[in-house]
């Protein structure tokens, strides 16, 4: 079954980050990405640009509204998902558990929903 991770953190800790941990942490996930990958459990993912770069859309009615800025006022901010492959949520929350953003933000894990055939 495949779940989705999506790994929330403030953008503020990552903003106060020197050049080398940011390095080291983004190194710390490719090399967890690797090992999932090895474990035949990790199927695809990215990481996110900064939420100044996120643009809105929703329509109401006919009327489509465009607003600079992420859908909510969060304290942390979505940076990026995994989308994995697990028997079940138990293991899909101990896979979670070992991505590196964990540490200082949050995971959110969530079972993936298929969708009907097309008719």
């Amino acid at each position: 079954m495949k779940y989705v991770a999506l790994v929330y953190y403030q953008e503020s800790i990552i903003n106060g980050m020197t050049e080398q941990e940011w390095h080291a942490l983004n190194q710390e996930c490719l090399a967890g990405v690797e090992k999932l990958t090895d474990q035949g459990k990790y199927v695809a993912g990215q990481a996110l640009q900064s939420i100044d770069t996120a643009t809105t859309v929703r329509l109401r009615g006919d009327e489509v509204l465009i607003s600079d800025g992420p859908f909510a006022e969060t304290k942390e901010q979505l940076a990026g998902f995994y989308l994995l492959e697990a028997h079940d949520l138990n293991e899909a929350l101990q896979l979670a558990s070992r991505i590196p953003p964990a540490r200082f933000g949050t995971i959110e894990v969530r079972p993936v929903r298929e969708l009907p055939p097309k008719d």
